[in-house]
Formats: C-alpha cells, sequence, structure tokens
C-alpha cells in the first residue's frame, strides 16, 4: 500500500501544502470549512503524521515536558489531565518527570533532561515553579517554560494560579461564621508557596475578627496523608480540644476525619472539619469534605496552551492569569454549639 504523506493529503484536499501543514499544527488563518474538508481527507485516507519527520521539518520536538514533586496523587493526576487536554488540541505529547532533587542536583538533572528529550518547553508545578535558580537556569537555556500555582510573578514568565489566599480566607470565615473560634490549622509542604498563602488567608480571618492566633492550633504537614495523621494526632490530643479543624489540603482532612471517628467523635457534631482542593476524596467519603475548589485542570490546561503559543509565536506580551478558588460546603462542618 501506497504510504500517504502531506502532498498527497493536500492533492486530495485541493488545498496547498501549507495549509494541511496549519491543520496538522492546529494553526490559525484557516477556514472552518478548510479545516473541516482536511481533516476528512485525513480519516478517509488514513494519514498519520510522522512526528519525528515534522519536527525535523520545523526544528521542533512537539513535546512538552512537566516536571513534578507532589505527594497528592489527586493532585498530579489533575496536573496531567489539565496538560494532556491542552497537548492533544495542539498536536503535542507530553513528557511527564517526576523529580525530587533540589539545588544543583535539581539543575543537572533538567539539564540531561532537556539534552537528552529535546523538549520544547517545560511546566513546572509546585515547588519548582516557586525556583527562581530553576528559572534562572531556564532564562539562561533560553528554554521556554510555563508556571503553575507559582507565587513568582516576573513580567517575562508565563504564570497561572489560583487565589489560595483568599479561599483559605473564605473557608476560616465560614469556620467562625459558624461559631468556632479554636480552629487548628495544618500547614502544607514547607517548600510549596500555597502552604503560606493559605497559612496567610487563615490568619487574616481571624484577625479580622480579632480571634488570638493560637500557636498550639498550628500542626505542620506536608500535604500527604500520613502527614495529616500525625497532625491529626496531635491536635486531637489538645487539652482543650479545637472545635474544627482546617487542613492545607483534602488527603490531610481525610486524615484528621479518620482518627476523628476512631476516637468515636462525630463529625461534624463534635468537630468540624474542612480541606482545601476539592479533591475527589473530598467527594467520597462521608462525611463529605467542606472545601476550597482549586481549579487544578484549568490553570495548568492555560498554562501549556500559553507555553505552545508562545513556542510557535512569541507573544510581545507575557499571560498571567490569576484563578478564582471556591468554597464548597459540605456535611464535615457545622454550628459550633
Amino acid at each position: 500500500m501506497k504510504k500517504v504523506t502531506i502532498n498527497s493529503v493536500a492533492q486530495y484536499a485541493g488545498v496547498s501544502k501549507k495549509t494541511v501543514s496549519r491543520v496538522l499544527n492546529n494553526e490559525p488563518n484557516v477556514s472552518p470549512a478548510t479545516r473541516e474538508k482536511v481533516l476528512k481527507v485525513f480519516k478517509e485516507l488514513d494519514y498519520r503524521p510522522n512526528p519525528i519527520a515534522r519536527g525535523l521539518a520545523r526544528n521542533k520536538s512537539f513535546i512538552i515536558g512537566c516536571l513534578y514533586d507532589n505527594p497528592s496523587k489527586s493532585y498530579i493526576t489533575r496536573v496531567q489531565s489539565g496538560a494532556l487536554e491542552a497537548c492533544h488540541k495542539h498536536n503535542y505529547n507530553l513528557l511527564i518527570h517526576p523529580c525530587e532533587l533540589r539545588g544543583e542536583a535539581l539543575i543537572d538533572n533538567i539539564d540531561q533532561l532537556l539534552t537528552t528529550s529535546r523538549l520544547d518547553g517545560l511546566v513546572l508545578t509546585p515547588p519548582f515553579s516557586d525556583s527562581r535558580e530553576l528559572i534562572e537556569f531556564l532564562k539562561q537555556k533560553q528554554v521556554n517554560y510555563a508556571l503553575v500555582a507559582s507565587a513568582i510573578q516576573d513580567d517575562d514568565s508565563i504564570s497561572v494560579c489560583s487565589n489560595d489566599e483568599q479561599g483559605a480566607y473564605e473557608l476560616t470565615e465560614h469556620l467562625i461564621a459558624l461559631g468556632h473560634t479554636d480552629i487548628a490549622f495544618i500547614k502544607g509542604h514547607p517548600d510549596h508557596s500555597a502552604t503560606e498563602n493559605r497559612f496567610n488567608g487563615y490568619k487574616r480571618a481571624l484577625e479580622q475578627h480579632k480571634i488570638p492566633l493560637q500557636e498550639r492550633l498550628v500542626a505542620e504537614g506536608n500535604f500527604s496523608y500520613h502527614s495529616g495523621a500525625d497532625s491529626a494526632k496531635a491536635i486531637l490530643d489538645l487539652t482543650p480540644r479545637p472545635s474544627a479543624v482546617f487542613a492545607s489540603n483534602d488527603y490531610m482532612a481525610a486524615a484528621v476525619l479518620k482518627l476523628a471517628t476512631q476516637r468515636a467523635l462525630r463529625v461534624p457534631e463534635d468537630l468540624s472539619i474542612a480541606g482545601f482542593d476539592n479533591a475527589p476524596i473530598a467527594r467520597h467519603i462521608w462525611p463529605g469534605l467542606t472545601t476550597i475548589a482549586q481549579p487544578v485542570e484549568e490553570m495548568t490546561r492555560q498554562a501549556v496552551e500559553q507555553l505552545i503559543l508562545q513556542i510557535s509565536e512569541p507573544q510581545e506580551e507575557v499571560y498571567h492569569r490569576v484563578l478564582e478558588a471556591r468554597l464548597i460546603t459540605r456535611e464535615s462542618t457545622a454550628q459550633n454549639h
């Protein structure tokens, strides 16, 4: 069977080779009718573009790398989902690169990754999106990159984040409105800017209601379920015990819920519990977790979309967006009696 090429697609569709290339790369300046006609020919001829040849022709690999180190599998799944949606839309491939390194070892690892994988760009998620050392290295290497959930808002860095501080403020306000004043707080990973932002939101709500911050009610977590369990034990052993616990993510909140149940505490009658992220676990456990919905998929999708746009056609104005977080009330919080 004769191999179907981009030339044969162009001839069959009655358009130029350039037009076929534009459709293939999902570029603008192609009318909807022409795009539909070319896509129909792709299907009829069973045309499958050769990614290597395509990359060589345009001096691109059509591969975006995504760098992560996060103990929450749900968070990473949502990051991948948003990144894949954008990559598929623009006919790019996604390379997922987990990394636990820091400092010079991290830089060496990324340097090797860029050399061996010929990435067109790199998406940085927390904590790497807050690493100025890594960002400066990428700038020196002239590597296109985008930041997800970063506190860094450089003029020349594509950045998409959510308003963590405001979300934590609104959730703490919700607990205060229910009559809670002794509200424990479990922090997240110390290397993530979200940890400080969420803690600041919690403190701001307390300050506005003239509720003193009690250091005994603040526990150190790292976003993992196990750290939530350790923090829960420390908090529930306190005398007097707080009437509410706000964990910096849903997995730590779920660990608090489990220990409270094991100790025969009724949730929310004896103890209100809230989390952050609106991860699947928040909906699947009982009672359902009051939480803050963070648009993780949308943040990553927009970051990758803008990164691909920057790769294709450098933009004069760098893309910065702050997406809103949203309070979701469920059965795990109630009036304090």
